[in-house]
């Protein structure tokens, strides 16, 4: 499967929806901010693969928010400022701020080397404003000297001006987790949001699910399974080793953390043929079964992280009572079970940070599993409408939302060919995250 494909697919998603009756994938915020964003100034002894570490991955960062329109910078002809003064002209100004650049915000900063660690001190202006204002951001970081540190300054400070922007909390620093096949067997890693860093979590030599970030970050919740027991299991990220936890028997899966992780919810065979739902302390305590099924099976629960007023907690959960499986909601306590109106095959449902929208994957038809093509769908709950997010042919699935509310990871492909993507929910800036091996499943982390 080509990126380009995908890419194209993405690109058709507004001529698509344009003859369908339902509602728009808007991007929350003000109106989209025309940005520049020059090479930073390098004092000496700071590397030449410091240098480009950091300005590549600022520039993709920035990008990648689908909420500013980056302003290439074959265009540039004025001299980057790496201070405050070098920005208080008229003329340096004008140079930014007239056509055919015409940009509204600008950022820029420079780079030294303190005591063998590198210190950035960056900066965004809004340039439409006379010499001596306009300035919206003004921070320094410090980091190890590495490229390591220069790519993780980056995103921090990307992250900075997506909220000095106005747009709520940035992704560049956020992680998602995932499981991967690269080492052998199916085991948990986590990677940075744009698919670097990727790190083995589990060496279980066995297969694990269904990996959950907790709230705090620092915490995992998988399913494994070594041989025929499985099991719902804790890690620690800090330790990379596993916490105490109850291990049940039958088959217990699919683990998701409430808002505040003090509990898990989970789908379980308990003394019964079919799979049902149930939550659970996080310290192990408080087992408390919520469905209740007889010949159909309950699983796949998720919390919404902002439930409604008045409300104890909220989780969404796949069931197949009427036949094939469907979305439902209900309360934390299992009362008030709904199903979202949808019909056909629909799994994998994901809640948007402010819990308005469920993104899910789904075949519309109304044969089973494999009877079409398995796209990623968003359901807006004001509007008890849909929108198609994926229009590749392709087997779409596991959608997991970013802490920003304006991106979404997924898998796509075959059986052992899925790799993993993310896309804004406007359909913009699609990337593939990972090349190698076997990947899916993958959880977006809540900050």
């Amino acid at each position: 499967m080509k990126l380009r494909w995908i890419t194209l697919c993405f690109l058709a998603l507004a001529i698509g929806l344009a003859g369908q009756d339902q509602t728009t994938i808007t991007i929350t915020g003000t109106s989209k901010y025309r940005l520049a964003v020059p090479d930073f100034a390098a004092a000496a002894g700071v590397t030449a693969a410091e240098q480009a570490v950091f300005n590549q991955v600022l520039w993709n960062d920035l990008y990648q928010t689908a909420v500013v329109t980056m302003v290439g910078r074959s265009l540039y002809t004025a001299s980057a400022p790496a201070t405050d003064a070098d920005l208080n002209s008229a003329v340096v100004r004008t140079a930014w701020t007239a056509p055919p650049l015409a940009i509204q915000r600008l950022v820029f900063g420079q780079m030294v080397l303190v005591n063998g660690g590198l210190v950035v001190s960056g900066y965004l202006y809004d340039v439409s404003q006379p010499p001596g204002g306009g300035r919206l951001l003004a921070r320094r970081y410090a980091d190890p000297g590495t490229p390591a540190g220069a790519r993780a300054i980056a995103h921090q400070l990307a992250d900075d001006i997506v909220a000095a922007l106005g747009y709520g909390p940035g992704i560049a620093s956020s992680k998602i987790a995932y499981i991967s096949n690269r080492g052998g067997s199916e085991e948990v890693w986590t990677m940075d949001y744009d698919g670097f860093n990727p790190q083995q979590r589990t060496r279980l030599h066995g297969i694990a699910y269904s990996p959950r970030l907790s709230p705090s970050g620092q915490e995992l919740a998988f399913m494994s399974q070594i041989g025929v027991h499985q099991k719902i299991q804790l890690l620690s990220l800090l330790t990379n080793k596993l916490l105490p936890f109850p291990s049940y028997r039958g088959l217990t899966m699919s683990p998701a953390w409430s808002p505040d992780g003090s509990k898990l919810a989970f789908a379980a065979k308990m003394g019964g043929q079919n799979l049902d739902i149930y939550t659970i302390n996080a310290n192990g305590t408080g087992l408390r079964r919520l469905t209740r099924s007889s010949g159909y099976d309950n699983l796949s629960p998720v919390w919404n992280p902002k439930p409604p007023p008045g409300s104890d907690g909220q989780i969404a959960f796949v069931s197949s009572r009427t036949g094939q499986p469907q979305i439902y909601t209900m309360n934390a306590d299992g009362s008030n079970q709904q199903r979202i109106p949808l019909g056909g095959y629909a799994t994998s449902p994901s809640w948007s940070p402010n819990g308005l929208v469920l993104a899910f994957a789904w075949v519309r038809n109304g044969g089973g599993e494999d009877s079409g093509a398995l796209d990623i769908y968003l359901w807006y709950f004001q509007d008890q409408k849909y929108v198609q997010l994926t229009h590749n042919g392709e087997r779409n699935d596991f959608p997991s939302w970013a802490p920003d509310g304006r991106h979404i990871v997924f898998q796509s492909g075959a059986s052992y060919h899925k790799q993993l993507f993310s896309v804004a929910a406007d359909g913009s800036v699609p990337v593939q995250l990972t090349h190698a091996g076997d990947n899916e499943m993958p959880n977006w982390s809540w900050h």
